[in-house]
């Protein structure tokens, strides 16, 4: 068995291992402080310099994002007033259309007398120049008698089964009549569709 050792020989040995802690501590404090000597300063104008420098990256992105913004606006302006232009009047042609309607009935009236007659001669060319003034103003009407179902351009009012006359999806009869102006629909044909 081995011998435990004396209490006179312990503290002989932390005696050793405290002196050996603190000559480690006194060499790490020198060479740290050597190292903060071996550093540079930083001259405060440099750092200056630098802070000012990424002001300056910071406003020159802001100016630049600044200035695509408005490129945008402006592309969306010209866009908006080309669309306004484009279809600058399409208010007043659709308040026409129940005018147009009107004198269509009326040009569906029979006459019975001379005045009649000579009342729907009147009405026959107030009909044609207002046709020839929309058309001129790029507004036309809806193909709808006997053409295939387009749901963009025709409102089915009513359903007939279909025959060897009308296929499905075809339209039968017009109820009421459809405009377009330009490209867009003023006003979809009222039709009655076969199944």
């Amino acid at each position: 068995m081995a011998k435990k050792p004396t209490s006179a020989t312990e503290p002989t040995e932390s005696a050793a291992s405290q002196t050996a802690t603190s000559a480690a501590d006194s060499a790490t404090k020198k060479s740290a402080g050597k190292a903060k000597k071996a550093a540079p300063k930083v001259d405060p104008r440099e750092a200056q310099i630098a802070d000012l420098k990424q002001q300056l990256d910071a406003k020159d992105d802001q100016l630049l994002r600044a200035q695509a913004e408005l490129v945008n606006m402006q592309n969306r302006f010209k866009k908006e007033q080309a669309s306004i232009i484009k279809y600058d009047g399409q208010a007043l042609a659709k308040d026409v259309l129940p005018v147009l309607d009107n004198l269509e009935r009326a040009l569906a009236a029979d006459a019975t007398d001379e005045t009649a007659n000579q009342l729907k001669k009147g009405v026959e060319m107030v009909y044609g120049h207002l046709q020839e003034a929309l058309k001129k103003h790029s507004v036309t009407e809806v193909p709808a008698d006997g053409v295939t179902f387009d749901p963009n351009v025709h409102q089915a009012v009513q359903t007939v089964p279909a025959d060897k006359d009308h296929p499905a999806e075809t339209v039968v009869q017009v109820l009421q009549k459809g405009y377009l102006f330009k490209d867009r629909t003023l006003r979809p044909a009222m039709v009655v569709v076969a199944q």
